[in-house]
C-alpha cells in the first residue's frame, strides 16, 4: 500500500491560476509570503486563456493591446523568480480551519496546511460541459473523452466530435490524416471561432476529409460493454447512427462554484462577500479577489482584480505577521524587493 503524503505546508494557498491569481502571487512574494497555486485546469490562464486566448484586450494599463494568452505568459515571466509551485488538474475538496487558526486544505490529490487561503477562481472552477446522454459516461476515459489529448492516439480510428466552438474545429482539424475518418456533429451549420480556422475547417470538408451531421445526439449504442455508435437526430427528425471508435464532446467549458459553497463563507448570488479593506470573507484568514466576490460598488474587470489582490497580499501579511508593521515599499528603490525579484537597479 502506497505510504500517505505529508501535507504541504505553506504560507498562503491561491485558488485559481487566472490573471488575477497569477498577480495574486506576485503581490504576496513581494510582501515575503510564499504560496502554492491549486487550478482546476492543466495549465494557467482560467477563463482569460479558456474564452479568450486569440481575442485582443485593450484596457491593461501600459499595454495598449494585448490577447488573453500574451496577458498571461506576460504574467507568468513577472512571477517566474518567485518559484511559486502550481498544482493543476486539482480542484480543492475541503476547506477546514484548524485550532491553532490554519487551515486543511485538500483536493483530489494532495493536502494542505497553509495559514491564508486567497480565492481567485474567477466565476468558479471551469468544467467541460458533458453530454446529457443517461449512463454515456460510463466510457468516459475509455473511448468518451472531454479533451483531446494526444492525436497519435486516434490513429487509425473513426472519430466523432461533437461541437461547433474553437476546440471541435481545431481537434477535427489536428486529426486530419490521423485518424481514419472524422464526422462532426454539430446542431447547425454555423460556428462559432476565428473566420481563418473556419475556412480552413470548410476546406477540408469540401475535399471529403471531414464530415459534418447536423443535429442533436440523441443516443449511443454500446456492444459487449463497448461504444459503438452516437445517433444523431437532424432537424427533420431522422436519426442517424454515427459507427465510431472514439466520441469527443468538445463542448466548450462552462464555470462550477464547486465546494465553495460548502466552506462557511457568506456567499451573495454564489460570489464571496467581502470587505473593501482587505477583500477578506466572513472566515477570517479566506481572502478573495476577482470575479468570485463581490462588494457594493463592485465591477467585473481584469484591472479592477489586479487592485483587489494587492490589498489582499496586505491583508494576508497582517494575518500572517500579527502585531508586526508592515511598511509599503516601492520596486523602484527598495533594496529588499530588489533582492525578492532578483534585480540590479540601474544607476
Amino acid at each position: 500500500m502506497a505510504e500517505k503524503q505529508a501535507p504541504i505546508e505553506t504560507d498562503a494557498i491561491v485558488i485559481g491560476a487566472g490573471p488575477v491569481g497569477l498577480y495574486q502571487v506576485f503581490q504576496l512574494g513581494l510582501l515575503g509570503i510564499k504560496a502554492h497555486v491549486i487550478d482546476a485546469l492543466p495549465q494557467a490562464g482560467g477563463q482569460c486563456v479558456e474564452l479568450y486566448a486569440d481575442k485582443p484586450i485593450y484596457d491593461i494599463p501600459g499595454i495598449p493591446f494585448c490577447t488573453g494568452q500574451d496577458l498571461i505568459d506576460r504574467l507568468q515571466e513577472q512571477t517566474k523568480v518567485l518559484q511559486t509551485p502550481f498544482h493543476f488538474n486539482q480542484e480543492v475538496t475541503l476547506v477546514e480551519k484548524r485550532a491553532d487558526g490554519r487551515f486543511d486544505v485538500q483536493t483530489s490529490q494532495e493536502t494542505f496546511i497553509s495559514k491564508v487561503i486567497v480565492v481567485s477562481a474567477g466565476v468558479g472552477a471551469f468544467k467541460p460541459r458533458k453530454l446529457s446522454l443517461p449512463d454515456i459516461n460510463f466510457h468516459e476515459g475509455k473511448q468518451l473523452f472531454y479533451k483531446l489529448g494526444q492525436a497519435k492516439l486516434y490513429a487509425g480510428q473513426d472519430v466523432v466530435i461533437n461541437g461547433g466552438e474553437t476546440a471541435a474545429l481545431e481537434a477535427a482539424l489536428t486529426l486530419v490524416g490521423i485518424a481514419k475518418s472524422i464526422t462532426l456533429v454539430h446542431r447547425r451549420d454555423v460556428f462559432k471561432a476565428e473566420e481563418s480556422l473556419i475556412q480552413g475547417f470548410q476546406d477540408l470538408c469540401a475535399k471529403g476529409l471531414i464530415k459534418v451531421q447536423l443535429g442533436q445526439a440523441t443516443n449511443f449504442k454500446a456492444t459487449a460493454g463497448k461504444l459503438s455508435s452516437l445517433e444523431v437526430t437532424d432537424f427533420n427528425g431522422q436519426t442517424h447512427d454515427l459507427t465510431l471508435d472514439t466520441l469527443l464532446p468538445l463542448l466548450g467549458i462552462s464555470p462550477k462554484l464547486g465546494p465553495i459553497s460548502d466552506w462557511g463563507i457568506d456567499l451573495e448570488n454564489k460570489q464571496v462577500l467581502v470587505d473593501t479593506e482587505k477583500f477578506q470573507s466572513s472566515t477570517t484568514g479566506i481572502f478573495a479577489v476577482g470575479d468570485i466576490n463581490t462588494y457594493p460598488g463592485k465591477k467585473k474587470l481584469i484591472v479592477c482584480g489586479f487592485h483587489e489582490a494587492t490589498l489582499a497580499a496586505y491583508g494576508c501579511a497582517a494575518h500572517i505577521y500579527p502585531g508586526q508593521v508592515i511598511h509599503l515599499q516601492y520596486t523602484t528603490t527598495s533594496p529588499k524587493l530588489h533582492e525578492i525579484l532578483g534585480v540590479t537597479p540601474q544607476a
